[in-house]
């Protein structure tokens, strides 16, 4: 699914480099609920953007699905984002927004899904975390955790074969990120989706089928838990 061959990414910061990553090397199989843990400036925000096109790497190559990032066109890694689900610490809904209308919206961006599919499929999404009820709610009558619920329904609208979440239960207390967890495994297991996560939140651990640690933008340990 995901190929990374000696992947590195320089910025220059006040008249220095930092490597953020250093010659990275991963597989990541279809299907896999692959966890990147470490310390803040290891990498793993910056890993998580250059897979989804977000970025491009300093040195080295990255695959998606057999493709070669650095091959594709403008336009062609704008389509590839628009078939990837993003799923974020803070949400990133629009506070005006309904839960339906907010699922909707990945939608309206992905551009490729009839008009006429939209309604079925944004309300079997929503039902599919949990917030048939509130379907209607704006994010300031839902709680954190049924916010990032719209989030990942909203990431799951598009049928993706990939998700990118980064930090998803960052802002959320631990019973409710572990409730949030449970649900990104069972999307893993039950719909195929292969989901590279982000975080700092040590109970990720016990959901992941890869679990890797990185420290100064290098894997120091990996751990399969399938």
């Amino acid at each position: 699914m995901i190929v990374l061959d000696q992947v590195e990414r320089t910025f220059d910061v006040n008249d220095r480099q930092v490597r953020a990553l250093r010659g990275l090397d991963m597989r990541i199989p279809r299907g896999a609920f692959v966890v990147l843990m470490g310390p803040s400036g290891s990498g793993k925000t910056t890993l998580l953007n250059l897979v989804g096109g977000l970025d491009q790497p300093t040195a080295g190559a990255i695959s998606v699905e057999g493709r070669q990032l650095a091959e594709l066109s403008g336009a062609e890694l704008a389509a590839l984002r628009r078939r990837i689900g993003f799923i974020f610490q803070s949400f990133a809904l629009l506070p005006t927004a309904s839960a339906y209308e907010n699922v909707e919206l990945g939608l309206r961006l992905a551009g490729d899904v009839p008009r006429h599919e939209w309604d079925a499929r944004v309300r079997r999404c929503i039902a599919a975390v949990g917030l048939g009820a509130w379907i209607d709610h704006r994010p300031y009558e839902l709680s954190g955790g049924q916010q990032q619920r719209v989030a990942i329904a909203r990431a799951l609208a598009i049928r993706p074969r990939l998700i990118l979440a980064d930090e998803p239960t960052g802002d959320l207390d631990s019973k409710t990120g572990e409730q949030i967890l449970g649900l990104l495994r069972a999307l893993v297991d039950n719909e195929g989706v292969t989901l590279l996560m982000a975080t700092h939140d040590p109970a990720a651990a016990a959901f992941a089928t890869d679990l890797y640690q990185l420290r100064d933008g290098q894997i120091a340990a990996r751990e399969q838990r399938r």
